[in-house]
């Protein structure tokens, strides 16, 4: 049973992260956008990863990310192992597909990339930096790309509640603004709850993505990353 709760919270919370990406970019407006090749090519890199543990006995222990095993490489290629069994795997392939999707229409192919590999990196050391590394926080479990991508969906929700907050003469967009702090709150609730480390990296890349918005950036060709800053009225097509 609570393996099932686990699970079941787990996706609430990818499916929250999602509708918040859906409302900052306007889901009207993303037959318009072009191929986000970044994120196919990120997909492919997964898909690759299982095909190759599928078809090589020794692919996970020479790429997962065991602390009994040496490697400095393995925080990085474990990401493209997994290890949820067959819905588990699918879930995993199918959240990258559409989030790494979304990010690169917000964010732009190449900062959508780095905040993906921010996923991958920064929680084992802001754990560390809170005393955290003597205790697993890390929702892959050894090996899985959900960490990277439920952290990468959370960027999307710190520009929609930027946007929220500054709606402009009609005052604060509370539907929008709840939708966004969703990510955090329920990601922060679900790791107090239920050691839930999907939550814990959400709020990571939440305040990540919040940092990000602060950086100059050019404006983008239609149909990529967002007007220039995160309150614009629309999102380019």
């Amino acid at each position: 049973m609570g393996a099932l709760v686990f699970s079941v919270t787990t996706a609430a919370l990818m499916v929250l992260m999602f509708k918040g990406a859906l409302a900052l970019l306007g889901e009207g407006t993303l037959r318009g956008r072009r191929t986000p090749w970044a994120a196919v090519g990120l997909t492919a890199l997964v898909v690759a990863g299982l095909v190759t543990q599928l078809t090589w006995s020794g692919a996970m222990d020479t790429f997962d990310s065991d602390p009994a095993r040496s490697g400095w490489w393995r925080i990085v290629t474990s990401v493209f192992m997994q290890n949820g069994g067959p819905a588990g795997d699918a879930w995993n392939i199918a959240t990258i597909a559409v989030i790494a999707a979304l990010a690169e229409w917000f964010w732009g192919g190449p900062l959508m990339l780095g905040l993906f590999t921010a996923g991958i990196l920064l929680p084992t050391y802001v754990d560390m930096l809170f005393g955290q590394s003597d205790r697993s926080t890390d929702p892959r479990n050894f090996a899985g790309s959900s960490g990277a991508t439920y952290f990468l969906a959370a960027t999307l929700a710190a520009p929609l509640l930027l946007r929220a907050l500054r709606a402009g003469r009609s005052g604060v967009n509370a539907k929008e603004a709840l939708l966004a702090l969703g990510a955090p709150v329920l990601g922060l609730t679900l790791w107090f709850a239920q050691s839930n480390g999907h939550g814990l990296v959400a709020a990571y890349g939440f305040a990540l993505g919040a940092l990000t918005c602060l950086l100059p950036r050019r404006s983008a060709a239609p149909g990529t990353a967002p007007a220039r800053t995160p309150d614009a009225e629309s999102v380019p097509r």
